[in-house]
């Protein structure tokens, strides 16, 4: 009775298959991360300037917007043997592997004329790859569970593991891999790569295996086939009011986050305004439990007792005065007296470490509840489409979703690359020996807290026309309940 669907309309996983799912998400975050660096090896490798290689990293991401409705259709139409989302995982992660290990270890081999032309080619398969496995991630949710307690628990497992993750993954970056390399090298690459293609494949396996007993017919919307068209896209966007407003929420988000997470911004703030890389891993391994705990509050209580949109204003709320005050104390402290028990030179616990402290818990904590929060959200608007239309889309609403964020979210690289361009730095980006200057200070600090600012804003607008609320969420479970009853009885 767990896993079929009860007498209201719920059908429900074991909690490890919840857990071991959610580690599809960690395997892509796992490229997204490395790929953070990309700009780095095209300035240093392909031979291209700042602005060009920020410029071109916007324009993947668009072509993996662009790619996104199209594999998203697929999705739709596939219901095979081994189901409807596990191909695409398998695929899509092989693809990333095969892609990327070209890009890296053949192009800078190549003559300097035809190095540019043939990083693109690969670079745009490795994001049709990357489509592939991420449009998965929002897809199979409505499938995997629709019990109001279960949905958010992804959030409790996704947020974990990349609270980890990107608790790890700097640490081993800026504290191990750079300075054993003394920059962003070709062996650096190298390494990196080997490092990450063999545990995102691990992460897919595990989470192919866990999806496996859910991702059948049974479990998907009424359990009647649908045919799809390419003009349902145009449908959904125009009438579902709850995926417009997602959109509009979470890419806004997802620009200011990827902005922040970027390889420069990180050198900005700890290398040029702090005066110590280091402190990138550092910060981030000592906010990985206050982060947990944050998710496991607002999932495990706000979102299974209140629902998914309240936690989502729960976080907003939440990290939207922490970013304010970090951006005063940044103005109004010493950023060089950060420093941590181990760093060389530490003294005791300044007044400006404690109070960073504090409050980059706090922002990573809400902002963490706000992110994750959208992916089983997504799930609920797929829900309500089967609800309002009687049409079971999940990769159209996954890649609907993910198509307009990355649009959006594509600007990150070039944005960065532009304000560092505007103060002088055309040719290179700025390095951990860079001397510091105020220009830079401001661009450091508007990338790491003021897009967020902006995009939590948009946040607030986008909660209050949001219609799924807790009550809205019970309707529409008891109306697809009753669907596939009359079904059953014909």
């Amino acid at each position: 009775m767990d896993q079929m669907t009860n007498n209201k309309g719920i059908h429900r996983a074991k909690i490890w298959q919840i857990g071991g799912f959610a580690l599809n998400n960690t395997a892509t975050n796992m490229w997204l991360f490395f790929m953070n660096f990309i700009a780095y090896y095209m300035t240093g490798f392909v031979g291209v300037g700042v602005v060009v290689a920020s410029t071109f990293i916007t324009a993947m991401r668009i072509w993996d917007g662009v790619t996104d409705p199209f594999i998203g259709f697929l999705v739709d139409r596939t219901d095979g043997r081994f189901g409807k989302n596990r191909p695409f995982m398998l695929i899509g992660n092989l693809i990333l592997a095969a892609a990327s290990f070209i890009m890296l270890h053949v192009t800078h081999k190549l003559p300097t004329a035809g190095r540019f032309l043939f990083f693109m080619i690969f670079y745009m398969i490795y994001i049709i790859g990357y489509t592939f496995q991420c449009v998965v991630t929002k897809s199979a949710q409505s499938c995997l569970t629709n019990d109001p307690r279960q949905r958010p628990l992804f959030m409790v497992f996704d947020g974990t593991y990349n609270a980890i993750l990107f608790a790890a993954m700097p640490i081993l970056f800026s504290g191990v891999l750079v300075p054993k390399y003394g920059g962003f090298t070709a062996e650096f690459f190298h390494e990196t790569w080997l490092i990450v293609a063999p545990i995102s494949f691990l992460f897919t396996c595990i989470s192919i295996f866990c999806i496996a007993p859910k991702d059948r017919k049974e479990y998907f919307g009424t359990g009647e086939p649908v045919k799809i068209k390419f003009r349902d896209y145009w449908d959904v966007l125009k009438h579902n009011r709850a995926i417009q407003m997602l959109v509009v929420s979470a890419s806004t988000d997802k620009l200011a986050l990827i902005t922040q997470s970027n390889a420069t911004v990180g050198v900005l703030i700890y290398a040029i305004i702090c005066g110590n890389y280091a402190l990138n891993g550092i910060v981030a391994g000592y906010a990985t439990i206050p982060t947990f705990l944050f998710l496991l509050f607002g999932a495990g209580y706000i979102a299974t007792r209140l629902g998914q949109r309240k936690a989502m204003l729960f976080g907003t709320i939440g990290g939207l005065v922490s970013c304010i005050l970090s951006v005063m104390l940044f103005y109004m402290g010493d950023p060089a007296a950060l420093s941590f028990p181990g760093m060389e030179g530490f003294q005791g616990w300044t007044f400006f470490t404690a109070a960073f402290m504090v409050l980059w818990f706090c922002m990573k904590g809400f902002t963490g509840i706000s992110g994750n929060i959208v992916i089983p959200m997504t799930a609920d608007c797929a829900d309500y489409e089967v609800y309002r239309s009687g049409r079971y889309v999940p990769g159209l609403m996954g890649t609907l979703f993910s198509s307009v964020d990355k649009m959006i979210s594509s600007l990150a690289a070039t944005i960065v690359g532009l304000m560092c361009a505007a103060i002088g730095f055309t040719e290179q980006l700025p390095e951990i020996n860079t001397p510091f200057s105020p220009e830079l200070k401001f661009v450091g600090i508007f990338c790491m807290y003021g897009l967020l600012i902006i995009g939590l804003i948009c946040n607030l607008v986008a909660m209050k026309f949001y219609p799924l609320t807790k009550e809205k969420m019970e309707e529409i479970r008891i109306e697809i309940a009753r669907i596939k009853e009359e079904s059953a009885i014909e």
